[in-house]
């Protein structure tokens, strides 16, 4: 029987999240977007009420587009408020359209959404060897630091606490613990791809 992070065992979905997705570093611009907007979601929330209405999410906001979502008027925000298959909260589905305009103005700064956000550990991810859940923490320097840039290229629901939830969800961090099986697969990952980029 495979060891697992703790939190991962309470739902099947949350298993198969934890096992395939959580913890792999991500670099395609869409999916990163994607995760920041299911985290902002999430904020006051459990993860696996974001995890359960996730299909709903990418069917209501055209596959996280941001070319189509910064497009969104107030007769489609009014719609998606309507929509019991994502969380109806005003402030965050606003934020998801406002976010899509800012995505959009950073990539067309960086290049790319993924130079940006993975500068703030420098291209590689962060690697740690926690014991137990209880040792996580809950921010960073790192986190802080993107919350405080995401905010002044008009980001919003990107406190220092969501980003770095979604760093240890976009592969930015291992926060696997130690005994979880997928501890190591990611540290081997991560020097594979280290060897391969060289």
């Amino acid at each position: 029987m495979k060891c697992r992070c703790g939190w991962s065992d309470s739902d099947p979905i949350s298993t198969e999240y934890h096992d395939k997705e959580w913890g792999i570093p991500l670099h395609d611009d869409r999916r990163l977007f994607e995760m920041l907007v299911l985290e902002g979601a999430q904020a006051g929330l459990s993860w696996i009420t974001v995890l359960r209405k996730r299909a709903n999410y990418r069917k209501a906001f055209d596959s996280f587009q941001a070319e189509k979502i910064a497009k969104y008027d107030k007769r489609r925000i009014k719609c998606l408020l309507s929509n019991e298959g994502i969380v109806r909260n005003k402030l965050k589905v606003v934020a998801a359209v406002l976010n899509a305009k800012a995505f959009l103005r950073v990539r067309k700064e960086f290049g790319t959404f993924n130079t940006f956000i993975w500068g703030f550990v420098g291209g590689v991810p962060i690697q740690n060897s926690w014991k137990s859940l209880k040792q996580v923490p809950v921010k960073t320097k790192e986190s802080v630091a993107m919350s405080v840039e995401l905010r002044r290229h008009g980001f919003h629901f990107v406190g220092p606490t969501i980003c770095y939830a979604f760093m240890q969800a976009t592969g930015m961090v291992n926060d696997h613990i130690v005994g979880c099986f997928r501890h190591d697969e990611l540290v081997k990952f991560s020097r594979k791809k280290k060897r391969t980029a060289r």
